[in-house]
This record gives structure tokens, sequence and C-alpha cells, in this order.
């Protein structure tokens, strides 16, 4: 995986490993179990980290940003509502007509099949756009 956005000489790879290290519980856990799975499902993702703090994976443009609160961790998938979602996995921002996200709480468990398959979908997405 390649590596974008930089921030005190760091690289955005090593502020998310900052990021994971530095909250040192069920958070910094869940967010370095999603990361792994992107990095499975988009090899060619590019880390980056913007927005003063957060970790995001794009390829072709934005699949997901990884943001982590008091008591969720949230991916939000950029183009999330022109995603297929059989397994039901959005279930946060379900409003709005392009994000959708997934709100993880502490115990959750992770469908790691259904999530890399979303993955695949919205990198895809954001290919066939970049197409156009």
């Amino acid at each position: 995986m390649q590596e974008g956005g930089t921030q005190d000489g760091k690289s955005a790879s090593e502020l998310i490993d900052g990021r994971i290290k530095e909250l040192g519980d069920w958070r910094g856990e869940t967010l370095a179990r999603l990361r792994a799975l992107i990095k499975q499902a988009a090899p060619e993702a590019v880390e980056t980290w913007k927005w003063r703090g957060v970790p995001v994976w794009e390829d072709a443009g934005i699949i997901c940003t990884g943001e982590t609160y008091k008591a969720i961790v949230k991916l939000t998938f950029a183009r999330g509502a022109a995603l297929p979602d059989p397994a039901k996995l959005f279930n946060s921002s379900l409003e709005g007509n392009t994000r959708r996200a997934i709100d993880f709480k502490q115990g959750d468990k992770i469908d790691e099949g259904a999530l890399k398959a979303l993955v695949r979908e919205a990198v895809a997405l954001n290919k066939s756009k970049a197409k156009r």
C-alpha cells in the first residue's frame, strides 16, 4: 500500500499507526482490524491523512474514512449511497444522497467478508467514475 499525505514529516501510514497506538483500547484495535481488511480488499489503495487527523483510504477517489469517537469507530464510505449493501452493513448516515457509514461499537463483530466486498465495490465505482 502506498502512502499519501504527511504531517510533521510523518507519512499518512505512520500517522495512522500513531492514532491506533494512542487510542490504546478497543477503538484502536477496531481501527487496526478495519485497516487490515481495507488493505486486503484494496491492495492498491493509498492511505492519506486529511481534515486535521482523519485516516482516509483512496483508490481513484476516496473509498472511506476511519473516524474514532468516544463510543464508536465510524467507517464512512464517500459514495456509499451508490453501493450495493446486501449484508446491510450501513447503519449510519443513511439519510444522505451520497455517503453512508458503518458505526462499530465495542464488542461488535465485523462481517469481514461483507466489508471487503463493500470496499471492492467502492473501488470499482471510483474507477468507473474516473474513466468517464
